[in-house]
């Protein structure tokens, strides 16, 4: 492979004199740089863009910390990422921490937990990323994000307390409050809840959009109708088993596979969702269009969430601004109504 020094012997320059021609700095006469680039086109020379990345500290290549791609949400936030990159001639760096499947659903409690993140970080800046998006697993407060780094990061499905550093999530609560007046504006006035865990913020974000809707629409909360789950299907069952008793029309369900156990009890009852039962899942996971009916649910802006969160970024490396939005950036969720829902004039009882 030839090199710049070879280049350099043959034009009888220096090096650096041929280094300024490929990098545009320095001066050098409009003649001279034509013969140099005219022989090392002869000489069949190939600049090694890295190389000269690497020397100039601008890699135009960003890392990206998954805490578990095989999380749901995880591939097509990435992809959004890698979309939005592939236009602008970046590329990235995949680090996948693992910590569902090494550690269960609580990973963040685990002892390691933060350790791990912290060595990924400094995983990616020796690999002299000039930024970094951080994909998390579950949205929540995000702790172990090192504040030392001097690089630019970004966060999605989650954010940094007390920082000024960006995150990009979905809005969950606009989420919610669009499934429920979707339900009232159907009639429905008995609208029964099956939230997720205590603890999660989807949980309290998408509670508080139930509340709002019901109010918007002049339906009376009643708290008796609002069960706990946990995400899984059984609880779905168990939460639907008692909300039939309290002769619900309807039900919001703050995750697509908690939805699933709600058709398992009401096949169980006898009970046909669409025609004696509404139900709205969250997430639009691929179960929804195996269900039958196919399930209405509200659909996750994945795939923007990475466009933005690398939009942000590369913003912040380039112009060393943030973007005019606020530094937590939410973005809108999608309603698709399928065929679990009806008017409750349609309704065979």
């Amino acid at each position: 492979m030839t090199t710049i020094k070879e280049i350099a012997k043959v034009c009888g320059v220096s090096v650096a004199t041929v280094s300024n021609v490929f990098t545009g700095k320095g001066r050098v006469s409009e003649e001279r740089r034509q013969y140099i680039l005219k022989t090392a086109k002869e000489m069949n020379y190939v600049p090694n863009d890295l190389a000269r990345s690497l020397k100039q500290r601008s890699t135009k290549t960003i890392g990206i910390i998954t805490e578990d791609l095989t999380v749901f949400n995880g591939p097509s936030i990435v992809d959004g990422i890698h979309e939005y990159l592939e236009d602008i001639d970046y590329t990235y760096i995949l680090g996948n921490l693992r910590l569902f499947r090494k550690y269960n659903n609580d990973f963040y409690h685990h002892e390691e937990y933060a350790s791990k993140v912290a060595e990924e970080f400094q995983i990616m800046k020796s690999k002299q990323v000039c930024g970094i998006i951080y994909v998390g697993a579950h949205n929540r407060t995000i702790q172990s994000i090192p504040q030392d780094l001097r690089l630019p990061i970004v966060i999605t499905y989650g954010k940094a307390p007390g920082t000024q550093m960006a995150s990009v999530n979905y809005d969950d609560a606009r989420g919610a409050y669009d499934a429920v007046s979707r339900l009232a504006s159907e009639g429905h006035k008995r609208i029964g809840l099956v939230a997720g865990e205590r603890r999660s913020r989807h949980t309290s974000e998408r509670l508080r959009g139930y509340v709002d809707a019901l109010h918007d629409s002049n339906i009376p909360l009643d708290s008796s109708l609002i069960c706990q789950g946990d995400w899984t299907r059984d609880s779905g069952y168990q939460a639907a088993e008692f909300l039939i008793s309290q002769k619900v029309t309807a039900i919001f369900c703050m995750n697509d596979i908690m939805a699933a156990g709600i058709y398992d009890c009401a096949d169980r009852h006898g009970l046909s969702i669409g025609k004696d039962l509404s139900v709205i899942g969250f997430d639009n996971r691929d179960i929804c269009t195996v269900l039958k009916p196919e399930l209405s649910t509200v659909a996750l802006p994945l795939n923007q969430l990475g466009s933005c969160a690398a939009r942000i970024l590369i913003q912040m490396i380039e112009k060393h601004t943030l973007p005019s939005e606020s530094l937590d950036l939410k973005i809108p969720c999608d309603l698709i109504c399928r065929g679990s829902t009806a008017d409750i004039t349609d309704f065979s009882k």
